[in-house]
């Protein structure tokens, strides 16, 4: 069994090292090399399937979302020159290397995976162009473009230095915010632990942990009720583009590494929003901002993970699957990044299927 693991494995990377790594689905073809390590099912769930026919395996799968169908069009190629090797059993004596695919016929399947998105809405916009201009124009269509993932670049703005404001390095949010946390915590801490005040520290230290719980609270109210705001034809152009660019654009484009965390300059305006009236009716109000900004950091550095890890860990590895889920299966649901615990107390938690096997993202 270990030998075989190893094997597969090796195949997948030798795969996934390829220039090219062609499928075919029912009569189109895609490319989807550079869609192998963020393929929400993982890199193991592909393995064999290049250069191959994968209408069979893709029809036994569990059914796809709508998103995920539409973000297949985005690796669709013209019919390449050479034939590709084909997986699919077509007659009863065929000998094919997988076991469980020998007495599968596709003709004979009912196909669950029926689900595909024949109208492409990229015509509403041009991408060669600053995309939040656009969004005002589209408002009636705004809901369905948005949810329609695809892999490609965004600009946001026309001007290059409002555009370089909108994109932030991941590392950019630790080097910003840990020095203000320390800050925080060393004035109002560091001289109680010193004094060796055991009641006051742990006065402290439960307002610090007060400020993480109150941030993990503040994370699911915002991303359910601000970033996933209800959107109809009838909103209006000002509302559609406000959504599209505090968070909508990350569903449109959930692979652009750059906006996968928030700039730290509105990220500080925010938090004196939040801590202006906090400070005046809570006690030990920087202690809690502390708290509360160690949890946003942690929130940010865990999403980024999320997005572009691959996860040994049991926890993050759900936690990978979950927010998978939310963005391509389960929108309304799962807005709980950093913990599921207040998706559980809403009742807005995502169930995960149990998998024959663990998911691989490298």
């Amino acid at each position: 069994m270990a030998k075989q693991m190893e094997k597969s494995l090796k195949s997948t990377f030798k795969e996934k090292n390829d220039e090219k790594f062609i499928v075919k689905y029912r009569k189109n073809y895609y490319d989807i090399k550079k869609f192998i390590v963020k393929h929400p099912g993982g890199v193991n769930t592909l393995k064999g399937l290049n250069n191959s026919d994968m209408t069979s395996r893709f029809i036994k799968a569990h059914p796809h979302s709508d998103a995920a169908m539409y973000l297949m069009k985005e690796y669709h190629i013209t019919k390449p020159i050479q034939l590709l090797t084909t997986t699919i059993c077509k007659s009863n004596d065929c000998n094919l290397k997988d076991a469980q695919y020998k007495k599968l016929i596709v003709s004979s399947i009912e196909d669950s995976n029926n689900n595909i998105i024949d109208e492409n809405v990229e015509h509403l916009v041009d991408w060669s162009r600053a995309m939040l201009p656009q969004i005002g124009k589209i408002c009636k269509q705004y809901e369905q473009w948005v949810h329609m993932p695809v892999d490609r670049s965004l600009r946001l703005f026309g001007p290059w230095y409002l555009e370089m404001c909108t994109k932030t390095a991941w590392w950019i949010v630790p080097i910003f915010w840990l020095p203000v946390i320390g800050a925080l915590i060393y004035n109002e801490m560091w001289g109680v632990l010193f004094a060796g005040n055991v009641v006051k520290t742990l006065s402290l230290l439960f307002y610090f942990l007060l400020g993480i719980t109150f941030w993990t609270f503040l994370e699911y109210v915002l991303h359910r009720y601000l970033f996933h705001m209800s959107i109809n034809k009838r909103s209006h152009p000002w509302i559609c583009s406000f959504h599209f660019m505090i968070h909508g654009l990350h569903h449109k484009v959930p692979f652009d590494s750059m906006r996968l965390v928030f700039p730290p300059v509105p990220g500080a305006i925010l938090a004196i929003i939040i801590y202006a009236p906090l400070s005046m009716i809570v006690p030990q109000p920087r202690v809690i901002l502390a708290g509360a900004l160690f949890g946003y950091l942690c929130y940010d550095m865990i999403h980024y993970y999320l997005h572009y890890g691959d996860p040994s860990n049991r926890l993050l590895y759900q936690m990978k699957r979950y927010h998978y889920q939310h963005h391509f299966a389960h929108q309304n649901l799962g807005f709980g990044i950093s913990t599921p615990l207040w998706d559980t107390v809403f009742n807005t938690r995502i169930h995960l299927r149990k998998l024959k096997f663990r998911l691989k993202w490298k």
